[in-house]
């Protein structure tokens, strides 16, 4: 066993053995390793091979992996191929060894995961190896005989475990284009509503319906004192376990000064959080005066502008 080599164990985390055996499932053998690392090439992918009933193929950084800051060794991974086709949830963990040719010795050095633990591969994670498998010096060596007339030999074998779905999950995507929807509502004969919920017929906003909801007489701890206003998704039934990430503001317009009451909020709305907003969002007394332009010919107008930035996935 090199000096290097046993370094490398004890910095990058994997164990090392030999094996007379050549791999199973995969040998990548590269005729010229000098030309990959002369003309600088990012990384090098394998043909694909089979092992476990999935699809797999190496990739290797010449020159290290510069994403992660690699320079003077060489990264090597197994990646999944076809992994974001997998249902969602669904997972697939495997034990891995990559093999490196001795040419010197005859036998292969051996290299997989020091406490042999599972990787677990799915949509999201398609590929796991050593950023720092070994030291391009050392691997150019020939006198550790991986390299010998610019010839290499690199492999893998792949075990897969086990097959799970998670049970439970979400996925949060972003809306990169939000689009605001302004609805305006015009509320008459005030006087006449009761103490009961008084709502705006629905209106769109990113494929959801939504309704604006009015307690003339307030509701929870404004009841009897204060307008509540709301605004309430009127199809959660819909979203069958999923989320929307919704930002709106509402206002009671003055329309005789253009002072408008309004006030902003954001929240996520499903079926079990259909409605989100104040219950003391503007004082009865206030509200009703005379002069203050919110109630017109016993008429007032409530609008909203909704913007959807954000929806959770049920998995």
């Amino acid at each position: 066993m090199s000096r290097e080599i046993s370094k490398l164990e004890d910095m990058n985390g994997f164990s090392i053995s030999y094996s007379d055996s050549a791999p199973t499932h995969y040998s990548l053998k590269i005729g010229s390793f000098s030309w990959l690392t002369k003309i600088s090439v990012d990384k090098y992918e394998s043909g694909e091979f089979e092992a476990g009933g999935y699809k797999w193929k190496l990739v290797l950084y010449p020159n290290g992996n510069k994403k992660k800051n690699v320079e003077g060794h060489i990264s090597v991974y197994l990646e999944m191929v076809g992994a974001d086709s997998l249902q969602s949830g669904f997972e697939v963990y495997v034990n891995f060894r990559f093999f490196l040719l001795d040419q010197n010795k005859g036998m292969f050095l051996v290299l997989q995961d020091a406490n042999k633990k599972e990787k677990c591969f799915h949509g999201v994670m398609r590929y796991s190896g050593f950023d720092r498998l070994i030291t391009l010096k050392s691997f150019t060596d020939a006198s550790n005989g991986y390299v010998i007339d610019d010839s290499c030999v690199i492999g893998a074998e792949v075990f897969v475990c086990k097959e799970r779905r998670a049970r439970k999950g979400e996925s949060i995507s972003m809306v990169k284009v939000a689009v605001m929807c302004k609805h305006v509502w015009k509320v008459e004969n005030f006087s006449k509503l009761g103490a009961d919920p008084y709502k705006s017929e629905p209106f769109t906003a990113r494929e959801r319906n939504w309704k604006i909801v009015l307690y003339p007489k307030g509701h929870k701890k404004g009841k009897g004192t204060h307008i509540s206003l709301f605004l309430e998704l009127d199809d959660p039934e819909k979203l069958s376990g999923s989320k929307v990430f919704a930002e709106f503001s509402m206002r009671i317009v003055d329309q005789m000064h253009a002072k408008h009451e309004c006030l902003k909020a954001n929240n996520w709305f499903s079926t079990s959080t259909r409605d989100f907003g104040w219950p003391t969002f503007l004082k009865l007394d206030t509200f009703s005066q005379a002069g203050n332009g919110f109630l017109v010919k016993d008429a007032c107008i409530v609008e909203a502008d909704v913007t959807i930035r954000g929806t959770a996935t049920a998995l």
